[in-house]
């Protein structure tokens, strides 16, 4: 019989930690341990028992006072088992694992040592040694029994034993499933159970993408019914089965039904339905695995099982502890992670802190939870059922008051007889929005002043600032409704007003001191560090926001920086580029990427590159289409048009101030009627028309141009409008020309390049009728000039602006605009609003002032100057074009044909023409698999196409047609390549189209104008998406040949289009559904309830009350 009293040299660790014990250490503190460590002997190696190890290594850094020695039955280290569901993804468990493999091997000398595929048979508690699977024992000092849970499998329902039946409980379980589910794609997959652990397992079904449907069968009214009442587990039914899940409520598995193979082929339901499936996964509930104990005479709990733990974890037995889901504390065992994190951490605390400070006991665990399952939000938090079933504890006041109402307790024995139980001392606060799907419950004592729990659907976000609160049991200093009405709030998480003590992450029980440390002392210095070291978002991950502000909040708080880098590309902020390229004159994207790229030969990225783009043109003001900046541009710019959803884009003319003459009415709208293109009034006083092709904007902005119009710039990031109402011109209240200065502001500006877009207003008086308030700039007249206000938006985060000065003369408002804007340009970062940029300046408001009028930076001259170069460099980019041969051959929509191909249904509505609705959902076929039949290489386009592009490092691309299919290809860097032109996250087909850029790996990707999906082009992922795992696209081989065409590796025609073609995947009319239908029906029932009288009234009869309206007869109302 061997023994592991010296554990095999090649799973021991070999060097010494950086703060193990040293001499000078010595003292009452922390004593110099015995040359003899004690052993410690850990039983599984699953997320709890890894935990424990952590934290005793760290605490027992100094003393040295324990060897640990851990057995896991399992092939696999230590892995996430809160993130299986994300292995259909990867399908590496290395992915999962907690810790990398050399960080087990990296512990001191002795300290830590591991053991893999190794079963423990029996313990020996009154020789301190257990026995294992392979006929070796160990002894150990201290016996610590982690071996967690097994997923209930319902041996008494016949079948249970059959092929296709599984449970969801570790990596092998979910390898079992994916094998079988090969072998019987297009079926029917059941879950059974709809508890967290259930919908997990749907959801890994699902994303299993082999199954044609899933389904989930729960025996209760609801999902969740744990953690949720009716109401909110009958709200994650609603958005789950929205999401694609089949959810059967109230349904019993009785009967297994089987094939002649004893292969699962359907269900038999306790109330005698039946129902067809392939594979049936069960998760209705655990057991804890207490078999061990029980063979060794450790004291286990009868009913539910679980080895009977004390306060302080320790068994029945000495020196044997048992923490996680196999323990049971005052007869409860935990199915959640979080409670064994704590039992982890009061352990490892009492083994190494305890000699010098009182030990910790294990106390009623917090069993809040906040998840996304299936994508939705779901959080309940502290006695989440304490109306239902009574609150487990109430504050002490509280207390007090049940003790003493409860004193005779004979009369209120007879009263609850008579009466009925006494409701529990809880008031319900609940809101429910089924428009948005949030439903939030909170539960308060009687009086309103504390809070004890709740739970909430949708919207979580405040989940983590409420969770302390019931914690602490502190009077609440706001009304309750507080919490409902004010719990909506914009903008990411912020933990600035949350305690030192509140905890972050509940599955590692990490408190926001515990990250701030971390970064305070230097240990962190990246959020992956701070990752590292406190395991804060390792679990569920939901956390990451919040980890992240204090993180970035603390760093700024000791004065270091918190990147701002542009991009992977760039290690410079766009302020910084701004000024890099400006003061050594950089005019193109490869010198600047030599000069300040990471890697001097990068394509870049859509991030950087439209942000460059912008940089030189807002220095240099040349034309964004011209040969050095054109494959910088995204959509908009490269075709001087704003991209509409089907491909086709929207041309808006400059009409200055909102005026504009008759004459130039009448073109728009001839222009309009001629192609056919849909008319709207924008938000900036001028018309949009949509529905432009590509090949189409030439000829329409010859039309335009030669009736006195120009660009209006709606496609670039630069100056939009400058509103105006009429002013002084015919208002009988106004007091300032607000057109003329409108015209004047706006043709100065027009098409100067910025950060964002520029949108401007002036108000004629303090009516405010062209709401300036609400622009980057605005004027307002006052009888001493006009009141400069700045920062102002709308947007999804509106903002009001601020006063920058008053009174100003007509005649100094330019100066002072001048200055502003190129102070904006040169300093905001890349995509970043006025509001955003004043918000973030030190100072705000006070400081632009400092800056802007009182010139406190000696700037101000330098920005006039440089606005004054700017603006007399302008010209039309519409008429540029237009005048240029080479230019206007890009608007094409194929390169290889003159031929057009539809990209949308459109349909007629309102004397116009529209595209059909997008269809909801994207295209989930694989793309990028396809077993094409044949190819054969085939000649597309002549490679002279390419002869003015082929020097461009920023790669260039062309749209072509092969039948009825359509096709993207790329030129980059001497290479071609070649994808369907559809995305298939919205069945655009615009690909072509997309920046093209590139990884640190050297990957190539296209970027899809409309929703900046990644498509890889080269390499073993060619196809697939790299920020959207549901979607692919199909490529192919592409050569040059010597006769001088450009040949692609296609499938016969009718294949090609049977897969990708436009008539297939065309978005239809007949597939979206209008969104107005209930609305419309409503409203002409409502219409249909006039009447108008014989005195010529309109009355409406509501509720049997009849209102009549003109004030005459019967004491009608009086309008």
């Amino acid at each position: 019989m061997s023994s592991w009293a010296d554990s095999s040299p090649g799973m021991q660790a070999g060097r010494v930690p950086v703060n193990g014990h040293h001499p000078e250490e010595n003292g009452e503190q922390y004593p110099k341990p015995s040359t003899q460590r004690k052993k410690i002997v850990v039983v599984g190696l699953g997320m709890v028992g890894i935990a424990f190890i952590e934290k005793l290594l760290k605490m027992d850094s100094k003393r040295r006072e324990y060897d640990i020695v851990v057995i896991g039955e399992e092939s696999h280290l230590a892995y996430n088992r809160v993130g299986l569901t994300s292995f259909f993804q990867h399908r590496k468990v290395e992915n999962l694992y907690l810790n990398p493999r050399d960080w087990y091997t990296n512990a001191p000398s002795g300290a830590l040592n591991y053991h893999l595929n190794t079963t423990v048979t029996s313990i020996h508690p009154e020789n301190r040694v257990i026995s294992t699977s392979n006929g070796d024992t160990v002894p150990y000092d201290i016996l610590v029994l982690a071996t967690g849970s097994d997923a209930l499998l319902p041996r008494h329902t016949p079948g249970h034993d059959a092929k296709g039946v599984f449970v969801y409980r570790t990596i092998e379980d979910l390898q079992k499933l994916i094998d079988y589910a090969d072998t019987v794609k297009e079926t029917t997959g059941a879950v059974v159970g709809g508890g967290l652990l259930g919908l997990e397992a749907a959801k890994a079904m699902m994303d299993l993408e082999t199954f044609k449907q899933v389904k989930l069968i729960e025996r209760n009214r609801w999902v969740l019914s744990r953690q949720l009442d009716a109401d909110a587990g009958g709200m994650v039914v609603d958005l789950v089965r929205q999401l694609g899940l089949d959810v059967l409520l109230g349904k019993r598995v009785g009967k297994i039904e089987v094939d002649e193979n004893n292969a699962v082929k359907g269900v038999v339901f306790e109330d005698g339905e039946k129902m067809d499936c392939a594979c049936i996964m069960f998760a209705i509930g655990i057991r804890a695995r207490d078999e061990l104990a029980r063979k060794a005479g450790i004291k286990c709990a009868d009913r539910g099982g679980g080895i009977v733990i004390n306060p302080d974890l320790m068994t029945s037995q000495q020196a044997i502890y048992a923490i996680g889901e196999c323990a049971s504390w005052e007869n409860q065992t935990f199915g959640l992670i979080a409670p064994g994190i704590e039992m982890a951490d009061v352990l490892a605390f009492n083994l190494t802190q305890a000699k010098v400070h009182a030990p910790r006991k294990f106390k009623r665990p917090d069993l809040s939870t906040k998840l996304k399952l299936l994508g939705v939000e779901v959080a309940s938090f502290g006695d989440f059922f304490a109306d239902r079933d009574g609150p487990k504890e109430l504050p002490v006041r509280h207390a007090a008051k049940k003790a003493t109402n409860g004193a005779n307790g004979v009369e209120e024995k007879v009263k609850s007889i008579t009466n009925g139980p006494t409701p529990p001392p809880v008031k319900a606060l609940t809101y429910k929005d089924p428009f948005q799907s949030v439903y939030k419950k909170y539960l308060f004592t009687l009086d309103g002043k504390y809070l004890l729990g709740g739970m909430m659907i949708g919207d979580t976000r405040d989940y983590v600032k409420l969770v302390p609160m019931v914690k602490n049991q502190k009077p609440l200093e706001v009304p309750p409704s507080q919490f409902i009405l004010g719990a909506s709030k914009e903008g990411e998480d912020n933990a600035d007003d949350l305690t030192d003590d509140t905890q972050i992450c509940s599955c590692h029980n990490v408190t926001k001191a515990d990250v701030t440390k971390v970064v305070k002392d230097g240990t962190c210095k990246s959020i992956g560090e701070v990752k590292s070291c406190t395991k804060a978002g390792t679990g569920c991950g939901g956390c990451m926001p919040l980890v992240q502000s204090i993180f970035n909040t603390q760093m700024k708080a000791m004065g270091n920086e918190v990147s701002n880098h542009l991009c992977p590309h760039f290690a410079y902020s766009r302020a910084d580029l701004f000024n890099i390229i400006s003061v050594k004159k950089i005019n193109t994207f490869p010198g600047l990427m030599k000069e300040a790229g990471k890697d001097p030969e990068s394509l870049g990225c859509e991030v950087c590159k439209p942000t460059i783009g912008s940089i030189m043109a807002s220095l240099y003001n040349g034309h964004v289409m011209s040969k050095p900046l054109h494959g910088l541009q995204d959509t908009n710019d490269q075709f001087l048009a704003n991209i509409q959803r089907n491909g086709t884009f929207s041309v808006i003319p400059r009409v200055s101030g909102g005026e504009i003459t008759p004459d130039k009415l009448i073109t728009i709208g001839n222009v309009a009627k001629k192609y056919n293109l849909y008319c709207k009034i924008t938000g900036g006083q001028r018309i949009d028309m949509f529905g432009a092709k590509k090949q189409d904007l030439p000829d329409i902005w010859t039309e335009l141009v030669a009736a006195g119009m120009e660009s209006g710039h709606a496609y670039a990031k630069s100056l939009r409008t400058v509103k105006s109402c009429v002013g002084t011109t015919w208002c009988r209240f106004g007091i300032g020309d607000s057109v003329g200065m409108a015209i004047r502001l706006e043709e100065r500006y027009k098409s100067i390049r910025s950060p964002h877009k520029i949108k401007g207003g002036v108000s004629g008086c303090v009516r405010e009728c062209a709401e300036a308030q609400n622009k980057d700039f605005g004027l307002i007249a006052t009888e001493k000039g006009f009141n400069v206000f700045v920062g102002g938006n709308g947007g999804s985060k509106p903002r009001h602006s601020e006063l920058l000065a008053k009174d100003v003369p007509p005649d100094d408002v330019v100066p002072i605009l001048d200055r502003y804007l190129m102070f904006y340009i040169r300093t905001a970062d890349k995509l970043q609003r006025t509001a955003r940029w004043i918000e973030n300046l030190p100072g705000g408001i006070g400081y632009l002032r400092s800056v802007i009028l009182e010139d406190k930076l000696g700037v101000c001259a330098s920005l006039e100057e440089q606005m004054n170069a700017l603006v007399g460099t302008f010209f039309c980019e519409w008429t540029a074009v237009l005048q240029d041969p080479t230019l206007r051959a890009k608007f094409s929509q194929f390169a290889n044909t003159s031929e057009e191909l539809p990209t949308m249904e459109v349909t007629n509505q309102r004397g116009q023409q529209r595209p059909a609705y997008w269809v909801p959902g994207l295209v989930k076929d694989n793309f990028r698999e396809t077993k094409w039949s044949s190819l054969s290489w085939q000649p597309m386009l002549q490679a002279s196409y390419f002869d003015d592009k082929k020097d461009s490092p920023t790669g260039a691309s062309a749209a072509l047609k092969r039948g009825d299919t359509m096709l993207a290809l790329f030129y980059l860097k001497g290479k071609y390549y070649a994808t369907q032109q559809m995305c298939p996250h919205k069945r655009a087909f615009v690909l072509s189209d997309g920046l093209i850029g590139d990884t640190a790996d050297k990957s190539l990707y296209v970027s899809c104008p409309n929703h900046k999906r990644n498509y890889t082009l080269n390499g073993d992922k060619a196809g697939t998406c790299s920020n959207d795992e549901q979607v692919s696209i199909a490529t192919f081989p592409v050569e040059e040949r010597d006769d001088g065409w450009i040949y692609l590796k296609l499938p016969p025609v009718e294949e090609l289009d049977g897969v990708l073609g436009t008539k297939k995947w065309l978005v239809k009319e007949s597939e979206t559904t209008d969104p107005f239908v209930k609305m419309d029906a409503k409203l002409k029932g409502m219409r249909s309830k006039k009447v108008v009288n014989g005195a010529g009234e309109m009355s409406s009869r509501l509720g049997g009350r009849e209102i009549k309206v003109g004030g005459e007869g019967g004491g009608g109302m009086d309008w």
